[in-house]
């Protein structure tokens, strides 16, 4: 995907937001089977383990889509 600008409309547009979007997608999945299995119970601050859940998903997202 690369991380050029895109233009819709003459508006450019990040390709940060992509990659959010699958972040976002892609951490609430793993959320799902943190429940799943049992594991979440080990979970002390829920709230900080999201957003330290979705910053490592999205920089892996970024590091290995980027390219």
């Amino acid at each position: 995907m690369g991380l050029r600008e895109w233009s819709v409309g003459g508006v450019l547009l990040s390709p940060l937001l992509a990659y959010v979007l699958f972040a976002l997608l892609l951490t609430g999945v793993l959320r799902l089977v943190l429940q799943r299995i049992g594991l979440s119970q080990w979970i002390w601050h829920e709230a900080l383990f999201d957003c330290a859940l979705f910053v490592c998903v999205l920089a892996g997202s970024v590091y290995f889509l980027g390219q």
